[in-house]
């Protein structure tokens, strides 16, 4: 869990995984290795929070359209900056199936500005 919260760049790997735990197989488990070798090779890589930075919040979120092969639903995907700060990120299977790379993408735009409003609250 420490991992999956100082690491967004292995959290829908390790999410993906974890949907399989209670019947894994053989390609989970490569899918598993590989990732502790991504993090064998990338240990200087993580969350930095400093102490002079700015209040400015911006926003990204992208989109992959038909990305999870098991149904072929579209991949939302979105991060929150305060100044230079990563604050909060998300990334999730789509409820619905988008019919175009256009619609997966206003998909996640939705998602992200429902967080950011969220977070001006």
């Amino acid at each position: 869990l420490y991992l999956t919260a100082s690491r967004p760049d292995i959290l829908f790997s390790v999410c993906l995984c974890a949907r399989f735990q209670s019947n894994p197989k053989e390609s989970h488990l490569f899918a598993v290795k590989r990732i502790f070798k991504y993090l064998a090779y990338t240990p200087t890589l993580g969350l930095w929070y400093s102490r002079d930075s700015n209040f400015d919040l911006h926003s990204y979120s992208d989109a992959d359209f038909g990305g999870y092969k098991v149904d072929h639903k579209s991949t939302s995907g979105s991060c929150q900056y305060l100044g230079s700060m990563l604050v909060s990120w998300f990334s999730k299977k789509q409820n619905s199936v988008a019919l175009s790379t256009t619609e997966a993408e206003y998909i996640a735009v939705g998602s992200c500005c429902a967080q950011i409003l969220w977070q001006k609250q």
